[in-house]
């Protein structure tokens, strides 16, 4: 009986293990989310949801991430692309604010108005910089668009492809789609937080 008992202890551990590695909040840090709700309350933002997307995770996998402050729950997850400037390979992004870099900048940005795109599904909102860090996003034309080629689902252990960013954070067509129904309905600016 000993000897049953044993391997259940084991195989319930590790289930209950397997099932914290789901959490959302090893997604989405628990502290930015609370970050960025303080942030969207105090400066009249939209507190119904916020886009985070952590470059420190592999472009191969998730890292467009859609929160919902009231249901504390991510809506919509995806691929995002990084820039292609100044020797960024797609397992190592290189940040930079500079005009003419390509690079993706880090930082909170103010999602501004909705545009026409010759990519993807033909939509892009523009983004506002608001940090040192990304001040020069709007002049750089650093916009929130898709690209038909980025994948629908996680390609890991592959990355994407580099070259389908010039610093724009870059989401598949399915992603844009819904981002786009979303922001359409905001009448209060979304917040988009590029961190690593």
């Amino acid at each position: 009986m000993l000897r049953l008992f044993i391997p259940l202890c084991f195989l319930l551990l590790s289930t209950c293990s397997s099932s914290k590695k789901t959490s959302v909040y090893e997604k989405i840090d628990s502290a930015k989310i609370a970050e960025a709700f303080k942030f969207c309350k105090k400066n009249g933002y939209d507190t119904a949801t916020a886009f985070f997307v952590d470059m420190s995770i592999h472009s191969g996998k998730n890292r467009f991430f859609v929160w919902d402050f009231a249901d504390k729950k991510i809506l919509y997850e995806g691929l995002c692309c990084h820039g292609m400037g100044k020797g960024s390979t797609g397992s190592t992004p290189v940040f930079s604010n500079e005009s003419g870099s390509y690079c993706t900048s880090l930082g909170k940005y103010k999602v501004g108005i909705r545009s026409y795109s010759q990519w993807g599904i033909h939509v892009h909102y523009k983004l506002h910089g608001l940090e040192s860090t990304n001040s020069n996003a709007y002049n750089r034309i650093v916009v929130l668009h898709s690209y038909t080629p980025v994948s629908e689902t996680e390609i890991y252990p592959f990355h994407l492809s580099m070259g389908w960013s010039l610093g724009c954070p870059v989401v598949s067509d399915g992603m844009m789609t819904n981002l786009d129904a979303l922001l359409k309905k905001k009448t209060k600016p979304t917040l988009l937080w590029i961190y690593k």
